[in-house]
């Protein structure tokens, strides 16, 4: 069986999946795993396979320790790089800038390229290459590949990507919107044409990831035309922790008035706002509970979210002239029902109707929620970054071998 390794690491974590890039999106991983708390005292490496979980509790003081135990906890359990065939190492690169609109095999040069672009990402891109550096060491005879969040959305018109800033500024540093959430957003968006039996380049449709970090999309013919996410990803919709969209003078004020840093209006702004920033918690399931609760802040902070997201379906509906399909996905745009009434509430007008009965099933996979005669079709379409990431980066290795 040949199985791609993916790896997508953070700042103090690294997650990863053993994949069959052949399998369906619906079947669960070969294997999973995650390397958590680099850097502090204690550190845990936790791998599922075969149906049991496994743990390992130790310090992990850098990504290298820590990749290492979780090959050793895989090989323990018989599921180690080196006791199986794998074929390529996909790694997930949140920020390509304008440098990269396609996954790339990684060499010395491409890494330095991707080194170069640090300062677009300073939260994200030194996480991801660190991941890299410490993959490449321990399996020097695997072609590894970077898949780039902000890869598909290098198809924005100018209008769309360009901020109304000094062009001068803005080519000098780097200033534009790049996106995020991509291979989510082309991951679901393909799957959309089948479902409504016309071909890719016929549709034009939204979709909608929504998890922790949420954002939306316009896509027309299979290519983006829009996104709310920017040259960061703290635009656009709010979000668990994060604004969205706000007045930049709010920057300009806080500095100014409120005698805030830049550092400490960077971890207002992305880690104590958006739904936590007003009701105190940022997972929807302990907001539901509050709002059963009649707690006014959780009802607020859920109907800021709403009215965001439907400011945006509104805008890319207009963007496109003609939607056939809106797609929910990721944690709260898969599980949370009410989150897609609410989106699409009052929309009859528009050709837009949701089935209450559909909407409320807890089925897993690709279904319909809209009504039959819905001219704007509705679906929830379960993401699989990690699939796609194996996809990729198999069949890149193949075409370079």
């Amino acid at each position: 069986m040949a199985l791609a390794l993916v790896l997508n690491s953070g700042s103090s974590s690294i997650k990863f999946q053993l994949v069959d890039p052949k399998k369906h999106a619906t079947d669960e991983p070969f294997a999973v795993g995650l390397v958590e708390q680099i850097g502090e005292e204690e550190g845990t490496v936790t791998l599922t396979y075969d149906g049991e979980k496994h743990q390992v509790h130790a310090p992990i003081p850098d990504h290298m320790v820590g990749l290492d135990m979780a090959f050793k906890l895989m090989h323990d359990k018989g599921c180690g790089p080196e006791d199986l065939d794998i074929t390529a190492v996909g790694h997930r690169v949140v920020h390509g800038g304008i440098l990269f609109s396609q996954p790339e095999i990684i060499t010395d040069e491409i890494l330095g390229m991707v080194k170069d672009l640090i300062p677009l990402a300073p939260l994200h891109n030194p996480a991801n290459i660190s991941g890299i550096e410490v993959a490449r060491q321990m399996l020097p005879d695997v072609p590894h590949v970077a898949v780039f969040d902000t890869g598909f959305f290098h198809s924005m018109p100018p209008a769309a990507a360009l901020y109304a800033i000094n062009a001068e500024v803005a080519a000098t540093h780097g200033i534009r919107r790049y996106g995020f959430h991509g291979t989510s957003h082309e991951y679901v968006s393909q799957h959309v044409p089948e479902m409504l039996g016309k071909p890719a380049e016929m549709v034009n449709q939204i979709t909608l990831h929504l998890g922790n970090g949420a954002s939306a999309t316009a896509i027309r013919g299979g290519k983006a035309v829009d996104t709310s996410m920017g040259m960061t990803p703290l635009a656009g919709l709010a979000m668990g922790t994060r604004s969205g969209d706000i007045d930049p003078g709010i920057v300009f004020h806080l500095h100014r008035s409120a005698g805030m840093s830049i550092d400490q209006i960077d971890h207002l702004l992305n880690r104590d706002s958006g739904v936590k920033g007003i009701s105190g918690v940022n997972d929807f399931r302990q907001l539901s509970k509050l709002i059963e609760e009649d707690d006014q802040d959780a009802w607020l902070a859920y109907n800021v979210y709403i009215h965001q997201l439907r400011r945006y379906i509104g805008s890319y509906m207009f963007a496109l002239g003609r939607v056939d399909a809106i797609t929910f996905t990721a944690g709260v745009g898969e599980n949370a029902a009410n989150v897609r009434e609410d989106a699409l509430a009052d929309l009859e007008y528009y050709g837009i109707k949701i089935d209450k009965d559909k909407n409320n099933r807890r089925d897993k996979g690709a279904r319909e929620i809209s009504t039959d005669d819905s001219q704007v079709k509705v679906f929830v379409i379960p993401t699989n970054e990690e699939l796609a990431i194996a996809r990729y980066a198999v069949t890149l290795a193949a075409a370079n071998s």
